[in-house]
């Protein structure tokens, strides 16, 4: 692999990772702002569900509220804003009349979402830091194992996420549709934090290529440094078994 090559690595790594980063805010974001597109972004929608008190019709969760949506398909009417919201319907209406049984005595969507905010959070937390680490990836080999390693943690953690995210949405949606009323998913919340955590797979791949370049590299002066002395010590003891030879025939 050619030495050139790792400021290329890095500088890919780099823009991949900022734009995984640019999709988990987009997710973190939605139901806070009410600006395009966050407004667009939601995990689940119910609608039909005008029989339960206190419901919008439709609802639907964010990352920080639940909203209703407009004629144009956008997020309204949103509620109080509430770090790492659960998905936790009769908590969220405030009533259990009308709501699917599988929701009812159940915290295993209060978890599964709570958890799951925790976890987006942690591996923005360390996206950020190898989006600054990634720097040190263009001039040397440890900055891009360090950028490797920094990214796979938020890789990690980013992939728990989605798959808590999948999880609670996806078995809300089925409770839903059980209980006569009408469920999707949201396809941007989904298409973006997915999206994010193969951003982070591929800048994790990419930083250790750069770094690998970089080995390459110290490891082919080490070998030319090495054969250069040993040529010089088989040429100096070459020399002085002829000047002995000399002697003796002297």
């Amino acid at each position: 692999m050619a030495p050139a090559s790792r400021p290329i690595f890095g500088i890919v790594s780099l823009i991949i990772l900022a734009g995984g980063i640019l999709l988990q805010f987009l997710v973190i974001l939605s139901g806070a702002v009410n600006s395009s597109p966050e407004n667009q972004i939601y995990f689940l929608e119910a609608s039909n569900i005008g029989n339960i008190a206190g419901a919008r019709n439709p609802s639907r969760w964010t990352f920080f509220a639940v909203c209703g949506a407009d004629s144009k398909g956008h997020n309204t009417n949103c509620g109080k804003v509430v770090p790492a919201l659960p998905f936790d319907p009769p908590r969220n209406f405030g009533t259990t009349m009308n709501v699917p049984d599988q929701f009812i005595g159940t915290h295993k969507f209060f978890y599964l979402s709570r958890f799951m905010f925790a976890f987006y959070l942690i591996a923005l937390f360390f996206a950020v830091c190898a989006l600054f680490t990634g720097l040190l990836a263009l001039c040397s080999r440890l900055g891009g194992y360090l950028s490797a390693l920094t990214v796979s943690v938020a890789l990690f953690f980013q992939t728990l996420a989605a798959a808590l995210m999948t999880a609670w949405a996806v078995k809300g949606r089925d409770a839903f549709k059980s209980g006569g009323h009408s469920a999707s998913l949201g396809k941007k919340a989904f298409g973006f934090t997915w999206g994010a955590m193969a951003c982070f797979f591929i800048a994790t791949v990419l930083f250790c290529l750069g770094g690998a370049a970089s080995r390459d590299r110290s490891g082919t002066v080490s070998r030319k440094r090495s054969t250069r002395s040993t040529r010089s010590r088989g040429s100096f003891l070459e020399t002085d078994s002829q000047k002995r030879v000399k002697d003796d025939y002297a």
